[in-house]
């Protein structure tokens, strides 16, 4: 049996960055439930006519103001609210060029590019689309989520001897291999692979760091199920990825804003061992009182 370990990212890694917290998320489901999650997703995304687009958490949650200025929004069809969100938008990049504005017309290129998908849904069903994903995986027995979550003001870059995303990568995978080793001693020999969003800037990064765990293991743990490095692809072209982008942002939302919605809904898979967290941490000040620190098991790294 083959367990993905498919992986993203919330927040900067950087210190301080534009983040008070970093996410490295991995959501793992065993390859016989994988078409079956592939196929329930699917059929979401067709019922809100998301279908080929990409779920991209943070675009989707967003305000588009053009929505607000179109009379009766709401009412109109998603042919009709695409058609006059694409003449606003067209309008308002043509009044930026105008204005010579170099840098302002490149962000909001980007910012209409981004959100190009999603713009015949209101903020609400946006909302309700997230929330279904979000419940889908929270009910799915099979899956398991683990993570870790880095409050960055208490990291100590000094003390931990290595940088705030090898630590996120490092923590993920021992939690990985331990999950594996103990549905290989239930159920027979397993093996996982990671899956990682395609991200430049880490993708040498993270294959170096894994073939280092390979030949010495991590500080927790020897690495006996997981083969080969990262595999890493496309996010847009790959659904799996896209739920581990909805499951890092719930998390960092969850404990940068007191955002519950979301977190609720993901963390019955939250990996546990005697009812107590081991999968999920969140590395920050002791006397933290968030839910992942109340649950967490004590004995767990």
């Amino acid at each position: 049996m083959v367990y993905f370990c498919y992986i993203d990212e919330s927040g900067t890694p950087q210190v301080p960055g534009n983040t008070s917290h970093y996410v490295l998320c991995g959501v793992s489901i065993p390859v016989k439930f994988w078409k079956k999650c592939d196929r329930s997703i699917s059929a979401i995304k067709n019922k809100y006519q998301l279908s080929g687009a990409e779920i991209h958490t943070g675009w989707i949650m967003r305000t588009y103001l053009e929505q607000s200025k179109i009379p009766d929004f709401d009412k109109l069809s998603y042919d009709d609210r695409r058609r006059e969100v694409i003449k606003m938008r067209k309008t308002e990049i043509f009044k930026v060029q105008k204005s010579k504005d170099t840098k302002g017309l490149k962000q909001l290129k980007k910012n209409y590019k981004h959100t190009e998908p999603y713009i015949h849904l209101t903020h609400n069903e946006r909302m309700d689309f997230l929330r279904e994903i979000a419940d889908l995986i929270g009910k799915s027995s099979f899956i398991r989520i683990f993570a870790e979550c880095v409050d960055k003001i208490f990291f100590d870059p000094s003390r931990a001897k290595q940088s705030v995303d090898e630590q996120a990568l490092e923590q993920l995978v021992s939690r990985f291999e331990h999950y594996m080793s103990k549905v290989s001693f239930n159920e027979g020999e397993v093996h996982g692979l990671l899956v990682h969003d395609n991200n430049a800037t880490v993708c040498k990064k993270h294959t170096a760091l894994m073939k280092q765990f390979h030949k010495k293991g991590t500080l927790w743990t020897s690495i006996e199920h997981i083969v080969e490095t990262p595999l890493f692809v496309d996010s847009a072209l790959t659904d799996m990825i896209q739920i581990a982008d909805l499951c890092s942002i719930a998390l960092r939302r969850y404990l940068e804003n007191g955002d519950k919605d979301l977190f609720d809904r993901i963390s019955p898979r939250f990996d546990k061992h005697r009812g107590k967290l081991v999968g999920v941490r969140h590395y920050t000040e002791p006397t933290c009182t968030c839910e992942i620190c109340s649950n967490r098991c004590p004995k767990a790294n």
